[in-house]
């Protein structure tokens, strides 16, 4: 069997996979995502490893081919808003938000790791929370933080999976 007539037969069950899964996730174009699928399956074709398929099998491998593509593309998407952070701090201009990093020519991520963190920071933490993590970054262990903050070192521990919690919704952007 030739590739043509494979993609002759599975064309139209390919473009319907596309469309469903582009509801989902409308950041692609059909046409990107059927050409994704469609060089997806010549490969297969070429290396042989679509001999002695079923029509289903090779659809299934074309479906969770499309959703991994997307799930990466997704991940790749690192934005953080400049906006959002000189806003925070009114009359900060963006040579101040950027400090050091606003000289050096190679440093997308350094600025982009500043500016997460300044997002979680602007988040909403409490002023215990706060405490806490200049604790932690001094080095203290739980034990010593909650005697300084007049809590029990299990205190600490459920405060720290409070920020953690408040920390990964940014995370999980990215």
């Amino acid at each position: 069997m030739s590739f043509e007539e494979l993609n002759q037969r599975l064309s139209p069950t390919i473009k319907r996979i596309v469309y469903r899964l582009n509801g989902h996730y409308r950041s692609f174009d059909h046409d990107d995502l059927y050409q994704e699928a469609t060089i997806h399956l010549w490969s297969n074709f070429l290396k042989g490893k679509l001999n002695d398929k079923t029509d289903s099998y090779i659809l299934q491998g074309c479906y969770f081919h499309l959703k991994n593509y997307i799930r990466k593309i997704n991940e790749c998407s690192n934005i953080i808003s400049v906006d959002t952070v000189l806003s925070n701090n009114e009359g900060a201009t963006l040579e101040d938000a950027l400090g050091e990093f606003w000289a050096c020519d190679d440093c997308r991520e350094d600025l982009h790791n500043k500016f997460l963190v300044q997002s979680i920071w602007s988040d909403g933490f409490n002023s215990k929370e706060i405490d806490l993590l200049d604790y932690f970054s001094q080095g203290l262990s739980t034990r010593d933080i909650g005697q300084r903050m007049g809590v029990s070192h299990v205190s600490v521990v459920k405060m720290m999976q409070k920020i953690r919690a408040k920390s990964k919704k940014h995370l999980d952007k990215i």
